[in-house]
Protein backbone atom coordinates (compact mmCIF):
# COMPACT_ATOMS: atom_id res chain seq x y z
CA UNK A 1 0.00 0.00 0.00
CA UNK A 2 1.40 3.66 -0.98
CA UNK A 3 2.26 6.26 1.92
CA UNK A 4 1.99 10.14 1.91
CA UNK A 5 3.57 12.18 4.45
CA UNK A 6 5.35 15.50 5.59
CA UNK A 7 7.27 16.82 8.36
CA UNK A 8 6.93 19.53 10.79
CA UNK A 9 10.29 20.75 12.05
CA UNK A 10 11.10 17.42 13.69
CA UNK A 11 7.98 16.23 13.52
CA UNK A 12 7.14 14.02 10.71
CA UNK A 13 3.70 12.35 9.36
CA UNK A 14 2.77 9.41 7.31
CA UNK A 15 -0.25 7.93 6.50
CA UNK A 16 -0.22 4.34 4.73
CA UNK A 17 -2.55 3.99 1.92
CA UNK A 18 -4.53 2.42 3.90
CA UNK A 19 -5.45 5.32 6.33
CA UNK A 20 -3.29 4.35 9.37
CA UNK A 21 -1.33 7.56 10.54
CA UNK A 22 2.19 7.85 12.21
CA UNK A 23 3.73 10.96 13.87
CA UNK A 24 7.18 10.97 15.77
CA UNK A 25 9.12 13.38 17.39
CA UNK A 26 12.52 12.63 17.85
CA UNK A 27 14.42 12.99 21.47
CA UNK A 28 17.39 12.11 21.26
CA UNK A 29 18.66 13.19 24.34
CA UNK A 30 16.80 10.54 26.29
CA UNK A 31 17.16 6.32 26.30
CA UNK A 32 13.35 6.27 26.76
CA UNK A 33 10.72 5.68 23.36
CA UNK A 34 7.00 6.15 24.31
CA UNK A 35 4.74 4.63 21.52
CA UNK A 36 0.67 4.57 21.30
CA UNK A 37 -2.29 3.43 19.39
CA UNK A 38 -4.89 5.50 19.39
CA UNK A 39 -8.49 5.24 18.61
CA UNK A 40 -10.21 8.31 17.36
CA UNK A 41 -13.75 6.96 19.07
CA UNK A 42 -14.43 6.50 22.49
CA UNK A 43 -17.51 6.77 25.07
CA UNK A 44 -18.89 9.19 22.90
CA UNK A 45 -19.59 7.23 20.00
CA UNK A 46 -21.68 4.55 21.96
CA UNK A 47 -25.40 3.81 21.84
CA UNK A 48 -27.33 4.20 24.90
CA UNK A 49 -27.91 0.20 25.06
CA UNK A 50 -23.99 0.00 24.56
CA UNK A 51 -22.71 2.27 26.96
CA UNK A 52 -19.50 1.14 28.15
CA UNK A 53 -18.63 -0.76 25.76
CA UNK A 54 -15.43 0.90 24.65
CA UNK A 55 -14.32 0.80 28.16
CA UNK A 56 -15.11 -3.13 28.17
CA UNK A 57 -13.02 -3.67 24.95
CA UNK A 58 -9.91 -2.08 26.53
CA UNK A 59 -10.24 -4.53 29.19
CA UNK A 60 -10.82 -7.23 27.28
CA UNK A 61 -7.50 -6.64 25.13
CA UNK A 62 -5.61 -7.87 27.51
CA UNK A 63 -6.99 -10.56 28.21
CA UNK A 64 -5.48 -12.53 25.65
CA UNK A 65 -4.62 -12.35 22.01
CA UNK A 66 -3.94 -15.48 19.24
CA UNK A 67 -0.29 -14.69 20.21
CA UNK A 68 0.10 -14.10 24.13
CA UNK A 69 -2.21 -15.38 26.69
CA UNK A 70 -2.99 -12.54 29.64
CA UNK A 71 -0.13 -13.21 31.85
CA UNK A 72 2.48 -13.19 28.65
CA UNK A 73 0.67 -10.07 27.87
CA UNK A 74 1.30 -8.10 31.49
CA UNK A 75 5.25 -9.78 31.81
CA UNK A 76 6.14 -8.70 27.81
CA UNK A 77 6.18 -5.12 28.67
CA UNK A 78 7.22 -5.55 32.63
CA UNK A 79 9.94 -8.01 32.06
CA UNK A 80 12.23 -5.49 30.23
CA UNK A 81 11.63 -3.00 32.85
CA UNK A 82 8.88 -0.94 30.83
CA UNK A 83 5.45 0.51 31.13
CA UNK A 84 2.69 -1.02 29.45
CA UNK A 85 -1.24 1.16 29.85
CA UNK A 86 -4.28 1.93 28.44
CA UNK A 87 -7.28 4.25 28.74
CA UNK A 88 -10.92 4.59 27.61
CA UNK A 89 -12.24 8.60 27.27
CA UNK A 90 -15.23 10.62 25.99
CA UNK A 91 -13.63 10.84 22.53
CA UNK A 92 -10.61 8.26 22.28
CA UNK A 93 -8.96 4.92 23.54
CA UNK A 94 -5.32 4.96 24.00
CA UNK A 95 -3.36 2.04 24.33
CA UNK A 96 0.76 3.05 25.32
CA UNK A 97 3.77 1.89 26.36
CA UNK A 98 7.21 3.35 27.67
CA UNK A 99 10.60 1.49 27.29
CA UNK A 100 14.16 1.58 26.67
CA UNK A 101 15.05 2.07 23.04
CA UNK A 102 16.28 -1.04 22.81
CA UNK A 103 13.17 -2.77 23.19
CA UNK A 104 11.11 -0.68 20.70
CA UNK A 105 10.23 -3.51 18.58
CA UNK A 106 9.18 -5.71 21.35
CA UNK A 107 6.44 -2.98 23.09
CA UNK A 108 4.90 -2.30 19.36
CA UNK A 109 4.99 -5.89 18.62
CA UNK A 110 2.47 -6.20 21.96
CA UNK A 111 0.91 -3.02 21.33
CA UNK A 112 0.03 -4.64 17.84
CA UNK A 113 -0.81 -7.78 18.87
CA UNK A 114 -3.31 -6.21 21.64
CA UNK A 115 -5.28 -4.07 18.86
CA UNK A 116 -5.49 -7.13 15.81
CA UNK A 117 -5.41 -10.07 17.51
CA UNK A 118 -8.20 -10.36 20.57
CA UNK A 119 -9.83 -13.42 20.93
CA UNK A 120 -12.95 -12.49 23.35
CA UNK A 121 -13.28 -15.31 24.75
CA UNK A 122 -17.05 -15.56 26.49
CA UNK A 123 -15.52 -16.95 30.10
CA UNK A 124 -12.98 -14.12 30.14
CA UNK A 125 -15.97 -11.36 29.03
CA UNK A 126 -17.80 -13.11 31.95
CA UNK A 127 -15.43 -12.61 34.42
CA UNK A 128 -14.30 -9.35 33.23
CA UNK A 129 -17.82 -8.00 33.75
CA UNK A 130 -17.25 -8.82 37.30
CA UNK A 131 -14.36 -6.36 37.28
CA UNK A 132 -15.76 -3.84 35.52
CA UNK A 133 -18.41 -4.26 38.24
CA UNK A 134 -16.55 -3.92 40.91
CA UNK A 135 -14.69 -0.55 39.35
CA UNK A 136 -18.47 1.38 38.90
CA UNK A 137 -18.93 0.33 42.85
CA UNK A 138 -15.60 1.66 43.75
CA UNK A 139 -15.95 4.78 41.79
CA UNK A 140 -19.53 5.17 43.31
CA UNK A 141 -18.50 5.06 46.50
CA UNK A 142 -16.24 8.18 45.36
CA UNK A 143 -18.45 11.49 46.02
CA UNK A 144 -16.53 12.95 44.15
CA UNK A 145 -16.43 11.26 41.16
CA UNK A 146 -20.43 10.59 41.80
CA UNK A 147 -21.25 14.29 41.65
CA UNK A 148 -19.36 15.06 38.63
CA UNK A 149 -21.61 12.33 37.35
CA UNK A 150 -24.56 13.76 37.79
CA UNK A 151 -23.50 16.70 36.74
CA UNK A 152 -22.31 15.57 33.20
CA UNK A 153 -25.81 13.44 32.96
CA UNK A 154 -27.70 16.85 33.40
CA UNK A 155 -25.44 19.12 31.63
CA UNK A 156 -25.12 16.78 28.21
CA UNK A 157 -29.06 15.39 28.83
CA UNK A 158 -29.91 13.02 26.37
CA UNK A 159 -26.48 12.82 24.67
CA UNK A 160 -23.44 10.08 24.36
CA UNK A 161 -21.34 12.95 25.95
CA UNK A 162 -23.32 12.19 29.25
CA UNK A 163 -22.97 9.32 29.74
CA UNK A 164 -20.60 7.64 32.34
CA UNK A 165 -17.28 6.18 29.96
CA UNK A 166 -17.81 2.75 32.51
CA UNK A 167 -21.60 2.47 31.72
CA UNK A 168 -23.80 1.25 33.95
CA UNK A 169 -24.04 -1.94 35.97
CA UNK A 170 -27.44 -2.65 33.50
CA UNK A 171 -25.21 -2.24 30.36
CA UNK A 172 -22.48 -3.83 31.57
CA UNK A 173 -24.23 -7.35 33.03
CA UNK A 174 -25.97 -7.00 29.20
CA UNK A 175 -22.57 -7.19 27.40
CA UNK A 176 -21.97 -10.39 25.28
CA UNK A 177 -18.83 -11.51 22.83
CA UNK A 178 -21.08 -10.22 19.73
CA UNK A 179 -21.48 -6.93 21.21
CA UNK A 180 -17.91 -6.64 21.86
CA UNK A 181 -16.65 -8.15 18.12
CA UNK A 182 -19.35 -6.05 16.66
CA UNK A 183 -18.03 -2.71 18.50
CA UNK A 184 -14.86 -3.69 17.95
CA UNK A 185 -15.06 -4.19 14.00
CA UNK A 186 -16.85 -1.33 13.58
CA UNK A 187 -14.51 1.23 15.17
CA UNK A 188 -10.77 -0.84 15.26
CA UNK A 189 -10.05 0.16 12.07
CA UNK A 190 -6.93 1.87 10.09
CA UNK A 191 -8.97 4.88 9.67
CA UNK A 192 -9.52 5.55 12.94
CA UNK A 193 -6.23 4.68 14.17
CA UNK A 194 -3.19 6.89 14.90
CA UNK A 195 0.18 5.93 16.00
CA UNK A 196 2.17 8.44 18.06
CA UNK A 197 5.82 8.04 19.03
CA UNK A 198 8.83 10.01 20.70
CA UNK A 199 11.57 9.90 22.36
CA UNK A 200 14.88 8.13 20.84
CA UNK A 201 13.35 6.92 17.48
CA UNK A 202 13.66 7.67 14.43
CA UNK A 203 10.35 8.08 11.95
CA UNK A 204 11.46 5.86 9.46
CA UNK A 205 11.72 2.64 12.42
CA UNK A 206 8.17 3.29 13.53
CA UNK A 207 6.64 3.39 9.98
CA UNK A 208 7.96 0.26 9.34
CA UNK A 209 6.63 -1.61 12.31
CA UNK A 210 3.59 0.16 11.31
CA UNK A 211 3.55 -1.50 7.93
CA UNK A 212 4.95 -4.29 9.16
CA UNK A 213 1.75 -5.00 11.54
CA UNK A 214 -0.81 -2.78 9.36
CA UNK A 215 -0.61 -2.49 6.03
CA UNK A 216 -2.42 -5.20 4.93
CA UNK A 217 -5.94 -4.27 6.91
CA UNK A 218 -8.12 -3.12 4.52
CA UNK A 219 -9.42 0.21 3.90
CA UNK A 220 -12.69 -0.01 4.60
CA UNK A 221 -14.56 1.36 7.96
CA UNK A 222 -15.78 4.66 8.05
CA UNK A 223 -16.13 6.40 11.25
CA UNK A 224 -19.52 8.17 12.05
CA UNK A 225 -19.30 11.65 13.98
CA UNK A 226 -22.47 12.20 16.17
CA UNK A 227 -24.01 15.62 15.88
CA UNK A 228 -22.76 18.54 18.57
CA UNK A 229 -25.03 18.05 21.84
CA UNK A 230 -27.30 20.62 23.41
CA UNK A 231 -26.12 22.32 27.03
CA UNK A 232 -28.57 22.26 29.88
CA UNK A 233 -28.61 24.60 32.98
CA UNK A 234 -30.09 22.03 35.29
CA UNK A 235 -30.15 22.53 39.20
CA UNK A 236 -29.85 18.54 40.84
CA UNK A 237 -29.78 18.19 44.35
CA UNK A 238 -29.15 14.76 45.01
CA UNK A 239 -30.06 13.24 48.18
CA UNK A 240 -26.92 10.86 50.04
CA UNK A 241 -27.28 10.59 53.86
CA UNK A 242 -24.41 8.83 54.55
CA UNK A 243 -21.99 11.44 53.48
CA UNK A 244 -20.35 13.87 56.01
CA UNK A 245 -19.31 16.92 53.18
CA UNK A 246 -21.70 18.38 49.99
CA UNK A 247 -20.54 17.74 47.38
CA UNK A 248 -20.83 20.73 44.40
CA UNK A 249 -20.54 20.94 41.14
CA UNK A 250 -21.44 23.70 38.97
CA UNK A 251 -20.54 24.99 35.64
CA UNK A 252 -21.19 26.45 32.45
CA UNK A 253 -20.93 25.75 28.46
CA UNK A 254 -17.36 26.83 27.06
CA UNK A 255 -15.25 26.10 23.94
CA UNK A 256 -14.76 23.23 21.92
CA UNK A 257 -10.88 22.26 22.32
CA UNK A 258 -10.04 23.51 18.83
CA UNK A 259 -11.47 26.90 19.03
CA UNK A 260 -9.61 30.01 18.22
CA UNK A 261 -10.02 31.64 21.65
CA UNK A 262 -9.16 28.67 23.80
CA UNK A 263 -5.98 30.10 25.00
CA UNK A 264 -7.89 33.01 26.63
CA UNK A 265 -10.35 29.98 27.92
CA UNK A 266 -7.37 28.51 29.73
CA UNK A 267 -6.03 31.64 31.13
CA UNK A 268 -9.43 32.73 33.02
CA UNK A 269 -9.65 29.12 34.18
CA UNK A 270 -6.29 29.53 35.68
CA UNK A 271 -7.03 32.45 37.43
CA UNK A 272 -10.51 31.57 38.46
CA UNK A 273 -9.69 27.70 39.83
CA UNK A 274 -6.93 26.21 38.00
CA UNK A 275 -4.07 26.47 41.36
CA UNK A 276 -3.15 27.09 44.66
CA UNK A 277 -2.93 30.82 43.61
CA UNK A 278 -6.25 30.54 41.83
CA UNK A 279 -9.29 32.98 43.41
CA UNK A 280 -11.40 30.21 44.34
CA UNK A 281 -8.85 28.79 46.19
CA UNK A 282 -7.33 31.48 47.66
CA UNK A 283 -10.87 32.73 49.03
CA UNK A 284 -12.68 29.68 49.27
CA UNK A 285 -10.18 27.47 51.17
CA UNK A 286 -7.22 29.71 52.17
CA UNK A 287 -8.86 33.45 53.74
CA UNK A 288 -12.22 31.54 54.64
CA UNK A 289 -11.84 28.14 55.46
CA UNK A 290 -14.74 26.70 53.90
CA UNK A 291 -13.68 23.92 52.02
CA UNK A 292 -10.66 21.50 51.92
CA UNK A 293 -10.48 20.92 47.90
CA UNK A 294 -11.76 23.88 45.42
CA UNK A 295 -11.04 23.78 41.76
CA UNK A 296 -12.58 25.10 38.20
CA UNK A 297 -11.40 22.72 35.35
CA UNK A 298 -12.39 22.57 32.01
CA UNK A 299 -13.41 19.49 29.97
CA UNK A 300 -13.21 20.43 25.87
CA UNK A 301 -14.40 18.13 23.17
CA UNK A 302 -14.49 18.67 19.37
CA UNK A 303 -17.37 20.79 19.12
CA UNK A 304 -18.75 21.78 22.12
CA UNK A 305 -17.37 22.16 25.85
CA UNK A 306 -17.76 22.55 29.82
CA UNK A 307 -16.10 25.12 32.11
CA UNK A 308 -17.05 23.24 35.53
CA UNK A 309 -16.11 24.29 39.62
CA UNK A 310 -15.80 21.55 42.46
CA UNK A 311 -16.05 22.04 46.11
CA UNK A 312 -16.28 19.68 49.03
CA UNK A 313 -17.87 21.83 52.05
CA UNK A 314 -20.41 21.40 55.25
CA UNK A 315 -24.07 21.80 54.51
CA UNK A 316 -24.20 24.84 56.57
CA UNK A 317 -21.53 26.32 54.23
CA UNK A 318 -23.00 24.95 51.15
CA UNK A 319 -24.94 28.08 50.53
CA UNK A 320 -22.21 30.31 50.91
CA UNK A 321 -19.59 28.58 49.09
CA UNK A 322 -22.09 28.67 45.68
CA UNK A 323 -22.33 32.68 46.65
CA UNK A 324 -18.42 33.02 47.02
CA UNK A 325 -17.92 31.44 43.41
CA UNK A 326 -20.62 33.30 41.77
CA UNK A 327 -18.86 36.28 42.84
CA UNK A 328 -15.95 35.15 41.20
CA UNK A 329 -17.73 34.99 38.10
CA UNK A 330 -19.34 38.42 38.24
CA UNK A 331 -15.87 39.94 39.49
CA UNK A 332 -14.08 38.21 36.22
CA UNK A 333 -16.85 39.77 34.58
CA UNK A 334 -17.31 43.25 35.78
CA UNK A 335 -13.45 43.95 36.16
CA UNK A 336 -10.22 43.27 34.27
CA UNK A 337 -7.71 41.06 35.26
CA UNK A 338 -5.04 43.48 36.66
CA UNK A 339 -1.68 42.97 34.70
CA UNK A 340 0.30 40.89 38.18
CA UNK A 341 -2.61 38.58 38.39
CA UNK A 342 -2.21 38.12 33.95
CA UNK A 343 0.95 37.35 34.31
CA UNK A 344 1.14 34.87 37.56
CA UNK A 345 -1.42 33.24 35.19
CA UNK A 346 0.64 33.02 31.89
CA UNK A 347 3.82 31.82 33.86
CA UNK A 348 1.82 29.25 36.06
CA UNK A 349 0.99 27.86 32.69
CA UNK A 350 3.81 28.10 30.52
CA UNK A 351 5.63 26.28 33.67
CA UNK A 352 3.56 23.70 33.67
CA UNK A 353 3.32 23.00 29.64
CA UNK A 354 6.81 23.19 29.37
CA UNK A 355 7.85 20.53 32.72
CA UNK A 356 5.01 18.63 31.36
CA UNK A 357 6.82 18.19 27.68
CA UNK A 358 9.94 16.77 28.91
CA UNK A 359 8.64 13.15 28.98
CA UNK A 360 8.73 11.08 25.74
CA UNK A 361 4.92 9.84 27.26
CA UNK A 362 4.10 13.59 27.65
CA UNK A 363 5.18 14.15 23.78
CA UNK A 364 4.05 11.22 22.17
CA UNK A 365 0.17 11.91 23.81
CA UNK A 366 0.26 15.42 22.69
CA UNK A 367 1.48 14.06 19.35
CA UNK A 368 -2.12 12.31 18.83
CA UNK A 369 -4.25 14.70 20.62
CA UNK A 370 -2.87 17.49 18.02
CA UNK A 371 -3.33 15.08 15.15
CA UNK A 372 -6.73 14.17 16.29
CA UNK A 373 -8.26 17.62 17.23
CA UNK A 374 -5.92 20.17 14.91
CA UNK A 375 -4.44 18.09 12.03
CA UNK A 376 -1.48 20.09 12.95
CA UNK A 377 1.62 20.42 15.25
CA UNK A 378 1.97 22.91 17.52
CA UNK A 379 5.55 23.35 18.79
CA UNK A 380 6.23 24.42 22.51
CA UNK A 381 7.65 27.89 21.74
CA UNK A 382 4.30 28.47 19.63
CA UNK A 383 1.95 27.42 22.13
CA UNK A 384 4.01 29.70 24.25
CA UNK A 385 4.13 32.67 22.30
CA UNK A 386 -0.03 32.03 22.33
CA UNK A 387 -0.33 31.88 25.76
CA UNK A 388 1.52 35.32 25.76
CA UNK A 389 -0.85 37.08 23.17
CA UNK A 390 -4.03 36.85 25.55
CA UNK A 391 -4.88 40.36 27.11
CA UNK A 392 -7.24 40.68 30.04
CA UNK A 393 -9.68 42.42 27.57
CA UNK A 394 -10.11 38.89 25.97
CA UNK A 395 -10.36 37.65 29.71
CA UNK A 396 -13.15 39.56 30.39
CA UNK A 397 -14.85 38.91 26.96
CA UNK A 398 -14.62 35.63 27.45
CA UNK A 399 -16.34 35.61 31.14
CA UNK A 400 -19.30 37.72 29.80
CA UNK A 401 -19.75 34.93 27.98
CA UNK A 402 -19.22 32.02 29.58
CA UNK A 403 -21.15 32.80 33.07
CA UNK A 404 -24.63 34.01 31.88
CA UNK A 405 -27.04 32.91 35.09
CA UNK A 406 -29.53 31.79 31.95
CA UNK A 407 -26.41 28.83 31.17
CA UNK A 408 -25.12 27.97 34.94
CA UNK A 409 -26.07 24.78 35.75
CA UNK A 410 -25.51 22.91 39.43
CA UNK A 411 -25.07 19.71 41.47
CA UNK A 412 -25.15 19.01 44.55
CA UNK A 413 -24.67 15.56 46.59
CA UNK A 414 -25.35 14.82 50.43
CA UNK A 415 -26.80 14.70 52.79
CA UNK A 416 -29.00 17.62 52.53
CA UNK A 417 -31.53 17.88 55.52
CA UNK A 418 -34.05 20.52 53.24
CA UNK A 419 -31.36 22.46 51.96
CA UNK A 420 -32.36 23.78 48.54
CA UNK A 421 -31.00 26.37 46.07
CA UNK A 422 -33.22 27.76 42.63
CA UNK A 423 -32.28 29.46 39.66
CA UNK A 424 -32.56 32.53 41.72
CA UNK A 425 -29.94 31.48 43.66
CA UNK A 426 -27.53 31.26 40.87
CA UNK A 427 -27.35 35.38 39.64
CA UNK A 428 -23.57 36.52 38.68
Amino acid sequence: MGLCGYAQGEIERTVLGNGVRIITEPMPHVRSVAVGLWLGTGSRGESPESNGISHFIEHMLFKGTTQRSAEQIARSVDSIGGNLDAFTAKELVGFNAKVLDEHLTTAFDVLADLILHPLFREEDIEREKGVVLEEIKMESDSPEYLVHEIFSANFWRGHSLGKPILGTKDTVRRFSRDTARGHYRRHYVPSNLTITGAGNLTHQRLVDLARQHFAELPPNGIVSCDAAPSTHARISLRQKKDLEQVHLCLGVPSYPLPHRDRFACYVLNNMLGGGMSSRLFQNIRERRGLAYAVFSELSPYRDTGCLSVYAGTSIESARKVVSLILDEFRRMKDQPVGEEELRRAKDHMKGSLMLSLESTSSRMANLARQELYFNRFFSPDELVENIEQVSAAEVQRVARQFFDPRHIALTVLGNLDGFHLGREDLGC
